[in-house]
């Protein structure tokens, strides 16, 4: 047992003193901070609290005007007004900060990297990649190539994109450098230079050879060229690909099969690609087919069947489409307003939808333009809701 002296309670007193002087002096300190903030300041967090957000960011204002040495509170509010939307305020209030010479290195570069930001939100393209490339020697260099990347894509210069993605493989997949060539390659497509553009899917197939989009524009190029039977065979690639994605080429396959006289070939084909991946894009064709080959009473049996099988909205309104090829006339009065009806919800409801991010269009993007992923929308249109039970 340890022996306890009746001297060491001397101690006692000491540490609480101790203790005390070190608070009071921590209380001043608060104290003092406080008195030298501008009354205006604790006016904005007042209004913050009374979820009164516009009026909080006036008071931080005047408060930044009173204190210039605030720089926190520069960032924070050049930061709110971005993401407002008031880019010209955000730009002043970090330019400022970038103009001071008494800012340390560290501060002036975050300054400049927002100032780049601001930029970036306004369009004002040629601006920010300049204050980026200043960032590129400096501690933000990453973050520099990161949003150099962005402008590139955003002024659809493609070999600087290119370049750029190389040097940050931890955020550019090949996949997308992979769409970044397919995007040249479309270019030089529309400029009728096609060598030129098959050497970039050709790169494109190397980098990413699921690359969807490749094949598809090699298909194009070779239907150009009428060599019917390798933009077939290009197209038909997309399968082992990505079999989703062949209701993109599902018309393209039907007019190269019509062209070549072989509707019974594509018919068998088209049939068997809806079967194992159904959608309505692919159900359209299969539809035109079948209504050529085997009149109106197989392709509306065909529209009957696979609504069964995946009942939709969408799917509905193509059973009555089908149905008034059919229909005896007494009735089909009754199935146009019908089909009206119906078609007036699905023409609203039918869209792409963006995996990434949930964005809906009615068109098919390769790059989402809400949200700039690449390959992020399914090619087959989705609706809000469906006929299941």
């Amino acid at each position: 047992m340890i022996e306890f002296e009746y001297w060491q309670l001397l101690f006692f007193p000491v540490f609480f003193g101790l203790g005390w002087a070190a608070a009071r002096i921590d209380i001043r300190h608060v104290v003092k901070e406080s008195r030298a903030l501008p009354r205006s300041y604790f006016q904005g967090l007042n209004f913050l609290l009374n979820e009164q957000p516009d009026r909080a960011i006036e008071s931080f204002v005047d408060a930044v005007k009173v204190d210039p040495q605030t720089v926190e509170l520069h960032f924070a509010l050049g930061s709110l007004f971005r993401r407002r939307g008031e880019t010209e305020r955000a730009i002043r209030m970090h330019q400022n900060l970038v103009e001071r010479d008494d800012l340390p290195q560290d501060m002036k570069l975050q300054a400049l990297s927002e100032l780049g930001q601001d930029f970036l939100k306004a369009g004002l393209l040629d601006r920010a990649e300049e204050v980026f490339n200043k960032l590129r020697d400096s501690a933000m260099v990453k973050e520099a190539k990161r949003n150099l990347l962005e402008i590139y894509q955003l002024e659809k210069d493609w070999e600087k994109a290119i370049a750029i993605a190389a040097e940050l493989p931890d955020i550019a997949s090949q996949k997308e450098i992979a769409e970044y060539y397919c995007e040249l390659a479309a270019a030089e497509i529309i400029r009728s230079r096609r060598d030129v553009a098959s050497g970039y899917l050709k790169t494109a197939l190397e980098r990413n050879r699921k690359c969807v989009r490749a094949s598809l524009l090699q298909g194009d190029i070779e239907a150009q060229l009428d060599r019917t039977e390798e933009a077939i065979a290009c197209w038909q690639r997309i399968e082992q690909q990505d079999p989703t994605y062949l209701a993109l080429v599902a018309q393209r396959l039907l007019d190269a099969f019509r062209k070549l006289a072989r509707h019974e070939e594509g018919l068998q084909l088209l049939r068997g690609y809806l079967e194992h991946y159904p959608s309505l894009d692919l159900l359209d064709v299969v539809f035109q087919l079948v209504l050529e080959s085997e009149g109106a009473d197989a392709a509306y049996a065909l529209v009957r069947d696979e609504l069964k099988r995946n009942p939709t909205l969408l799917g509905f309104d193509k059973l009555i489409e089908a149905r008034l090829l059919v229909a005896p006339p007494e009735t089909r009065a009754d199935l146009d307003l019908a089909k009206s009806i119906v078609h007036g919800y699905t023409r609203r409801l039918a869209r792409y939808r963006c995996d990434n991010c949930g964005f809906k269009a009615r068109q098919f993007y390769w790059r989402c333009p809400a949200c700039g992923g690449w390959e992020t929308y399914s090619p087959k249109r989705t609706e809000e809701f469906d006929l299941t039970p």
